[in-house]
């Protein structure tokens, strides 16, 4: 049975350590009463909040959940994201708070764009990032039309990153939290869609966002976070792409990058990626050899010591830019997880061309597949996916 709808009050929730505005949030075009939000909802607990904060303006709101993926087990699992529980629970938010939800099956098209992409990339010796590609296409590019079609004013969405009007136009940068910063992989977002997106969390630390799911009765309130690859039920990505291509388990040899001497077996490329250390089972040898290299024709594994992932270059191709490039120091990530490091650009970024960035100082695991991510201070200036390095 759908739980009771609360009423929503427009305005400020005085609960809170910090009392948020939250129309100020969404930056409507006009009165709230007289806008439509759709919110893209997942299922988990920052989407539910946005949808939480939508209704709470005033305006008429509608969630949206794409359902991508059905894959046993993983429908069954908390944490995952767009499928099984996460879809009922993304129901019951919107029955609590009153509002229209619709569920629109794109399991084909995420497989597609999304998973198979996943599965080649691994096969062909490179590092995917699965969620880049889910942006941008089924989230971003579907879910923006559906809401256009729906004659909203905006699409929000639950990412921690912030929109920022500033002189030349609508900017991305990152989250106030860093340790909730998103924007690693939203960097492919277009200027047309960062006008017509909302993302009202960025402003907000996670304990806050918790609580404001609390103060509404959300059933989602202490849900664990999303998993980074949704479609994965435990964690064995390799398993995944074996099933999807069989011939990622062909077993090849393990070879010392320095010196070509055979140093074991593997089962498969698709269960290595480059910067790996453990793993490798080839013990003894007189200092700690990471994976340098995969070559997917001949299924081997190369290794070295750590100084052999040193890389002074990296090129990145298919290359994205929000907004116009300031005459500013710039700085990239080329991990999710990592730092910005300072960078020099060589080439003209941006509407698909490739270009080169260059290392103030040697950076280490630096894969092809990876995405780079440009910054200028918290601004998000654009990016490309790594198609190769250079050594420093």
């Amino acid at each position: 049975m759908p739980s009771e709808a609360i009423p929503i009050e427009t305005g400020t929730i005085p609960s809170l350590p910090i009392a948020v505005d939250a129309e100020a949030l969404f930056d409507l075009p006009r009165a709230a009463s007289e806008c439509r939000i759709v919110v893209a909802m997942s299922g988990g607990v920052d989407s539910s909040v946005v949808a939480a904060l939508a209704a709470q303006t005033g305006a008429e709101v509608i969630g949206i959940t794409l359902q991508l993926y059905d894959y046993g087990a993983a429908t069954g699992r908390k944490g995952a994201c767009c499928a099984g529980d996460d879809i009922r629970d993304a129901r019951m938010v919107s029955d609590r708070l009153g509002i229209a939800h619709y569920v629109f099956d794109h399991e084909s098209s995420f497989r597609e764009e999304v998973v198979e992409t996943f599965a080649d990339e691994y096969l062909a010796g490179r590092t995917p990032i699965p969620c880049i590609r889910c942006n941008m296409g089924p989230k971003f590019t579907d879910l923006l039309r559906m809401a256009r079609e729906l004659g909203a004013d905006c699409l929000a969405t639950g990412h921690y990153v912030r929109r920022v009007v500033g002189e030349d136009g609508v900017e991305l940068h990152r989250a106030h939290d860093p340790a909730r910063d998103q924007s690693y992989f939203l960097y492919a977002t277009t200027e047309e869609q960062l006008d017509y997106l909302r993302f009202p969390l960025g402003g907000l630390p996670k304990s806050d966002v918790r609580a404001i799911a609390e103060s509404f009765g959300l059933v989602v309130a202490n849900k664990p976070d999303s998993q980074d690859i949704c479609f994965v039920p435990d964690g064995d990505y390799a398993k995944i792409v074996k099933k999807m291509r069989p011939e990622g388990g062909r077993a090849g040899q393990i070879v010392h990058s320095e010196t070509g001497e055979v140093l074991g077996q593997h089962p498969g490329i698709i269960h290595y990626t480059v910067g790996q250390r453990r793993g490798l089972e080839i013990g003894g040898q007189p200092e700690p050899l990471y994976v340098v290299g995969l070559d997917a024709e001949t299924a081997e594994v190369r290794v070295g010591p750590k100084r052999l992932l040193a890389v002074g270059a990296a090129q990145i191709i298919e290359t994205n830019r929000i907004g116009p490039l300031p005459d500013v120091p710039l700085t990239a990530k080329v991990r999710s997880l990592s730092k910005p490091v300072p960078i020099m650009l060589e080439g003209t970024l941006g509407g698909g061309a490739t270009v080169a960035i260059r290392f103030a100082s040697p950076e280490f695991g630096v894969a092809p597949g990876q995405a780079a991510v440009i910054y200028a201070g918290d601004r998000v200036v654009g990016g490309g996916w790594i198609e190769s390095t250079e050594s420093a």
